[in-house]
This record gives C-alpha cells, sequence and structure tokens, in this order.
C-alpha cells in the first residue's frame, strides 16, 4: 500500500508536538510490510531523517505546465482567485506571480522561480493562509507525480492539501486531528479556521482523532457522523540509554517543570498559582516554565507579582536533547491544560523517571494510569499533589517505577498498526 501522507513540519524543524507524533508514527508504520509512505512538508531542509519514508518538500516540486493546472485547480477551491495568470518579470531572475485571494479577503502573491519551484517558509507566521493554499496548489502537483493508494492529512494546516490531492487522484482521504480550534482557542473559535477544519472533515471519508475527547469535539462541534470517527491514541518515542545525559543539578532544591507553549490552551497561569501555593509551604523547590508563547510576558509579570521570581525560571522554548536534559534534573513534570486533545510530553517525562501531574482535561489521561490527575483549575489540589511529591519519598518512588513500566508499553508500533487498520477499512469502503 502506497500512503501520500501530508504534514506541516518534521523533526528536527519542529514548534510543538505535531512533528514528534509524526515521527513516531511513521517510524512504526516502516515496520508494517508493504507500507510505503511519501511525507510531504511545505519546506524540506534536508537534514531530516528518512529512514522511514521519502520526504518531499513542496518547495522542491517543479510545477510543470502551470497556466493549464493553476486554471484546472482554480475550478475546483473557490478559494483561490487569480487576477493575472503569467506576469513576466523582466529581472534576471525572471519569475511568475500569481494574486491571489486569502480567505480573509486580502490580496496575497505568491511567486513562482524560473525553475517553476513555489516558495515556502515553513513557519507559522502571519501569510499562514497564505502558506496553507499554497500548500493545496503544490498538493494537486504532487498528487499526479506520486503513485498512492490513499491520502493521509495531519491537522487543518494540512486538510486543504489533502482535498487538492484527493480531486486530483481521486483516492480516499484520511485526516488526523491532532486539534481542534476548540482546544488552541478556548473555545473563543476562529471562523475562518473553523471553516478550514470543518471542509477537512467533510470531505474526508475517515477522521482519526488522538483521544476519545477530540473525538467527542469532532462529532458534537463539526457534525460529524459517528461512524465516521475513531480514535488511535499517541505514543513516545523510546529514549535511549545514550540519550540519557548525566547533568548536574546546580541546585540542591527539588525542580518542578512546566514545559509546553505558554498559551491559554496549555494552563500557564495555573502553574504559577500552584506555585505560589507550594512555595508558602516549603522554600525546598524551584519552578521551570519551559516554553514560548503569547502569554509569556504576562506569565513573568504575574511571578513577579507574586514575589517568587527568585524561585522561578523561564527558559524559552526547548527541544531535542534539551527537552531531555530538563527533565532529567526535575523531581515533578505539571501539565495543567485546559483542553489537550493528547499531550506526548507527559509520556516523555514518564520516561525519564519522573512523576507527572496532569489535568483531567487532557487526552492523555484516558490511558494513564500512574499520574495524578486533576481538575486544570483546582489550583489548591494542584499545590497539593506537587508537594506531596517533593516531600514524600516513597510517593515519588512509586510514581517513577510504576510510570516507567506503564509508558514503556504505550509504543507508536501500536499506534501504527492501528492506523494501518483505518486505512484497509477505508480503502474497502470507498470501492465498494
Amino acid at each position: 500500500m502506497k500512503v501520500l501522507m501530508f504534514g506541516w513540519e518534521f523533526p528536527p524543524h519542529i514548534s510543538g508536538g505535531l512533528g514528534t507524533a509524526c515521527y513516531g508514527l511513521t517510524k512504526g508504520m516502516s515496520k508494517i510490510k508493504d507500507l510505503d509512505i511519501v511525507f510531504v512538508v511545505p519546506k524540506a531542509y534536508g537534514d531530516e531523517d528518512q529512514r522511514s519514508m521519502r520526504l518531499v518538500g513542496a518547495n522542491d516540486v517543479t510545477i510543470k505546465q502551470i497556466q493549464s493546472h493553476l486554471e484546472e485547480f482554480k475550478t475546483k477551491h473557490k478559494y483561490l482567485e487569480v487576477d493575472t495568470l503569467i506576469v513576466p518579470y523582466t529581472d534576471p531572475d525572471e519569475f511568475y506571480k500569481f494574486s491571489s485571494i486569502d480567505i480573509t479577503g486580502k490580496s496575497k502573491f505568491f511567486s513562482v522561480d524560473e525553475k517553476g519551484k513555489i516558495n515556502f517558509s515553513g513557519k507559522y507566521g502571519t501569510n499562514l493562509i497564505e502558506e496553507i493554499y499554497k500548500y493545496a496548489y503544490v498538493a494537486s502537483v504532487i498528487s499526479q507525480e506520486n503513485e498512492h493508494d490513499i491520502i493521509h492529512a495531519h491537522d487543518w494546516l494540512t486538510y486543504p492539501a489533502g482535498i487538492a490531492a484527493k480531486e486530483i487522484s481521486g483516492k480516499p482521504l484520511v485526516i488526523h486531528v491532532h486539534a481542534t480550534d476548540f482546544d488552541r482557542s478556548g473555545g473563543k473559535v476562529n471562523p475562518k479556521v473553523y471553516e478550514i477544519e470543518r471542509m477537512g472533515m467533510d470531505n474526508a471519508d475517515r477522521i482519526i482523532t488522538v483521544s476519545n475527547l477530540t473525538r467527542n469535539i469532532v462529532i458534537e462541534k463539526y457534525g460529524q457522523n459517528p461512524d465516521k470517527v475513531v480514535t488511535v491514541y499517541n505514543a513516545v518515542e523510546p529514549i535511549s540509554e545514550e540519550e540519557k545525559i548525566s547533568m548536574k543539578r546546580g541546585v540542591k532544591e527539588k525542580v518542578v517543570t512546566f514545559l509546553g507553549r505558554i498559551t491559554l490552551q496549555k494552563g500557564p497561569e495555573y502553574f504559577i498559582e500552584a506555585a505560589y501555593k507550594v512555595l508558602q509551604k516549603t522554600k525546598d523547590v524551584r519552578f521551570v516554565m519551559a516554553g514560548s508563547g503569547d502569554m509569556l510576558e504576562k506569565m513573568i509579570q504575574r511571578a513577579a507579582q507574586l514575589k517568587i521570581m527568585d524561585k522561578f525560571h523561564f527558559t524559552g522554548f526547548l527541544k531535542g536533547a534539551d527537552v531531555i536534559k530538563m527533565f532529567s534534573i526535575s523531581d515533578v513534570y505539571v501539565m495543567p491544560s485546559v483542553s489537550e486533545p493528547f499531550g506526548i510530553s507527559p509520556l516523555e517525562a514518564m520516561q525519564s523517571d519522573v512523576p507527572v501531574i496532569i489535568s483531567k482535561q487532557s487526552g492523555v489521561a484516558e490511558i494513564l494510569t500512574h499520574g495524578i490527575k486533576l481538575d486544570y483549575w483546582d489550583i489548591d489540589a494542584m499545590a497539593d499533589a506537587i508537594y506531596g511529591i517533593i516531600k514524600y519519598d516513597a510517593l515519588s518512588k512509586m510514581f517513577r517505577e510504576f510510570g516507567r513500566t506503564e509508558v514503556d508499553n504505550l509504543k507508536w508500533d501500536n499506534a501504527a498498526i492501528r492506523v494501518k487498520e483505518e486505512y484497509d477499512n477505508t480503502i474497502i469502503k470507498f470501492v465498494s
């Protein structure tokens, strides 16, 4: 079976859990006999691990017969309108510009160089909508040039690409919902993002969600048929003994860590308030907020107001080896997410023998037994849990030992088998 898979990021070039999940899943799927994956990203850098699949960067795809192809693409994708099809420039680097109208109604341009390639930033910048639809355009070309039996699109950024590929090749589309805008926005949904998400779900032949929490949102908020939506839980990539870095702690106190985007969805303010309560009981502890996001400055200000900055550290965004280093000096990991579709980071912490405290409003809470689960807003319970783990060695030891055993059984190989089963079911239903 040949799979045409669309993602937005891939290690080592990641900004969150999406790229990590895609890497783990493709690695697990590579162990399945007769399953070949072409994994597409907007921008390939050349240093990605391609042992599990063949990686294609949309930025490296040559657009042939661009005028006729663009006309065909326009007829099937109403969100792309072109004012002038081909406008040659007379400079030495002759290229063509296409004017498109994005879903915000603002006129945008994207260029094709003399080799017929479209430039992508591969980032989550202010031109994100423009990048999404450029990606969809190139996806329609990729679907013609790569033989495939099924299309798999990860998260809302790639849904238009998946739809474009399906319309060209006529193959079934599976979309993988890693999060919805109801999670990211705290309920204040962006109507344009919702429109793209809904469009992807409506056009999908199968919808895979990362938890039952997310499955319920897809069914209730997006009006999808429950028979079409299945849950496949994420897993965690094993950490080798060589990857475990022995570090000198530098401090004698216990270390309590928050690691994730510092945004409304992740509940960073509850972590700071709980930290303040713990520090009223003991000074033998330090708190670390590792990550970046639009609430970072506000969180620094709040910690300063509470006069706990001498016990609080902000590290900025961490990835790869730096995450392992952070966990190696942590005594507790806290994930107080307001709405977390899954949450891989608690599994990474447990692999490093770190007890975890997670919100009940997370998908990972559905499968974990040896972690403390509480409501994200219950600051008192969070503070009590943190205090209990850092003060009572027997409690900490129990969570470390049983947690490590539990997480070692959560393998991407198992998730890959489940996804392959859904491919088979989808193709059978599609052709029948």
